[in-house]
């Protein structure tokens, strides 16, 4: 089958699988490597002009930009005769009873972005096939990065692109499903971020799409990756990580730690300290990083300032819902060698605590990422 989706763990490569894959092209073959955010579009164009440079076909575009440029500029006028797109508008938002295409741009002719794939979406339809058969001439493969992160329309625009003559890879992690498109889109929503693998599941089903499960990571110690699948409750089916970090330290491992330790073990060990937002986290001044920005990252160790949810989860086994167990599984996946969790009352956890006794006792020095 030409369109499949790979589903890799963090730290598996993922994007690394990409790049490998554009650089094995014949040199006539075009490829358009599409993903979200703009730190994974610059880390996508400096590892292909590494492996590629010399490839003229392909193309690294973020999805805003490859909805504006391929669906809405050239064909706004299928749909509405005598109107342009001049720009983009990422905050604003239409008034809630607009229609025609002040539904999608602004007093400027700016397309707010909240709309921009519903209104791609209905520029396939309203333009005959002519959207479709552009792009089939423009590329002969779509590559998606990151595709959790999408959301609303953008799931009908991936449907009409199965079912082209293009063919489409993807790759993405469900687990770290933190970012969104269009967070605020009723359309599609029972398919919302971890839910993606839902979506994905009936392509597959239905045979338009393959599945690949990468269930490999390079990064995260044993334990780590252990720890990281029990995060999401059996009923999502996700398979187990297996862990190729054989490196051993003397801190390797989840552990908790009393509140009391967290300085002296900061000064330490020089851990990533890693919180759900600017709300939480208060009680220690600590350089932080929230766990969405965090993800990304790869850090020998981190300082996990849990929340409420995450305590409970730890004390009690009370699994999260799907958004917040994402953030979690971003936050403990960022680290190589050791997770340490602030938690002074353990509940049920078996996790061992780490004080500076332990640390003594082991002769651990202080080690830096």
């Amino acid at each position: 089958m030409a369109n499949f989706l790979t589903l890799a763990v963090a730290g598996s490569r993922k994007t690394q699988g990409i790049v490998e894959h554009c650089a094995s092209l014949p040199h006539d073959r075009r490829a358009l490597v599409l993903t979200y955010t703009q730190t994974n579009q610059a880390e996508l164009r400096s590892r292909l002009a590494s492996l590629a440079g010399d490839h003229p076909g392909i193309l690294v575009m973020g999805w805003f930009t490859f909805l504006l440029r391929d669906f809405a500029r050239p064909f706004l006028p299928f749909q509405f005769a005598g109107c342009r797109v001049f720009g983009f508008n990422f905050e604003g938002r239409p008034h809630r009873m607009a229609k025609g295409p002040r539904r999608f741009l602004d007093s400027n002719g700016y397309v707010y972005s909240c709309e921009l794939g519903r209104l791609a979406h209905e520029l396939v339809h309203a333009s005959g096939g002519a959207l479709l058969r552009r792009l089939e001439c423009i590329y002969d493969e779509i590559l998606i990065d990151e595709v959790q992160d999408l959301s609303g329309h953008d799931w009908e625009i991936i449907d009409v692109l199965l079912r082209s003559a293009l063919i489409v890879h993807m790759v993405g992690d469900i687990r770290q499903a933190v970012l969104s498109t269009n967070p605020r889109s009723p359309k599609n929503k029972r398919y919302a971020y971890a839910s993606a693998v839902r979506w994905f599941r009936e392509r597959e089903n239905r045979g338009e799409l393959q599945i690949i499960e990468n269930n490999t990571t390079w990064r995260c110690h044993p334990e780590i990756a252990t720890f990281s699948d029990s995060i999401f409750d059996s009923s999502w089916s996700f398979p187990q990580t297996q862990s190729l970090n054989k490196t051993v330290t003397k801190h390797d491992g989840v552990f908790l730690i009393h509140s009391k330790h967290v300085a002296e073990y900061v000064a330490r060990f020089r851990p990533r300290c890693l919180r759900d937002s600017a709300h939480s986290g208060k009680a220690f001044d600590l350089n932080y990083v929230n766990f969405r920005l965090a993800k990304g990252m790869t850090c020998q160790r981190v300082l996990i300032v849990p929340t409420a949810g995450i305590k409970s989860f730890i004390q009690s086994g009370t699994h999260l819902d799907p958004v917040p167990a994402s953030k979690f599984y971003v936050a403990v996946t960022r680290a190589e060698q050791s997770v340490t969790i602030v938690i002074d009352e353990p509940g049920y956890s078996q996790l061992p605590y780490w004080d500076p006794s332990m640390a003594a006792q082991q002769g651990v020095e202080a080690d830096v990422e």
